[in-house]
């Protein structure tokens, strides 16, 4: 918590000036006098390029949301989806990106912000998937044909399996009332 609040005073500072200096004025600890005299990135680590999650792969799946976005907008004109997690998106990738995103599991829908995200091969591409200016990488954007969930408007095949909690989906039901959702990455 203490990252984050240094991170976030110093993110404010050029907008709410006075604001991130008292802030950090209050913050505990060794630092410099104000906010102003921090350098940006104390105590920001980088994931090491011989990680599996290294910058690379963080800059992949920004493209790929970039490219799914752009789909959604395309077909959000089309009146194809009102929404993004009214969207159900079907990834037809190279199996070097296809490895990438599916490394993500489920999380890829919250990385995306859809309902669900498939990853199919390349080549099993219908004829009218949208190709993207990724290379490797076709889309399908459908509208979800499921309910949404009323918590988080997920639209999922689960909604209502708890008798307790009717309008939303299991994943919220364990939120609210379990263990609640373990997440990696999104």
């Amino acid at each position: 918590m203490h990252h984050v609040l240094e991170m976030f005073s110093r993110m404010i500072a050029p907008i709410l000036s006075f604001t991130a200096d008292e802030i950090w004025g209050a913050i505990p600890g060794d630092r410099p006098l104000s906010v102003f005299l921090s350098d940006f990135g104390d105590g920001v680590e980088r994931f090491a390029e011989s990680t599996t999650q290294n910058d690379a792969f963080w800059r992949t799946l920004i493209d790929v949301k970039n490219a799914v976005n752009k789909e959604l907008e395309i077909q959000r004109a089309a009146k194809v989806v009102n929404a993004n997690l009214s969207a159900e998106v079907d990834l037809y990738c190279a199996p070097e990106l296809a490895a990438t995103l599916e490394s993500l599991g489920a999380e890829l829908r919250f990385v995306l912000i859809n309902s669900r995200a498939t990853v199919h091969a390349l080549d099993a591409a219908p004829a009218d998937a949208a190709v993207t200016e990724l290379d490797g990488l076709k889309l399908k954007i459908a509208a979800s044909g499921e309910e949404k969930c009323e918590r988080c408007w997920h639209h999922t095949a689960d909604i209502g399996v708890d008798p307790v909690h009717p309008t939303i989906c299991k994943r919220c039901v364990d939120n609210i009332s379990g263990d609640g959702e373990v997440r990696h990455f999104a």
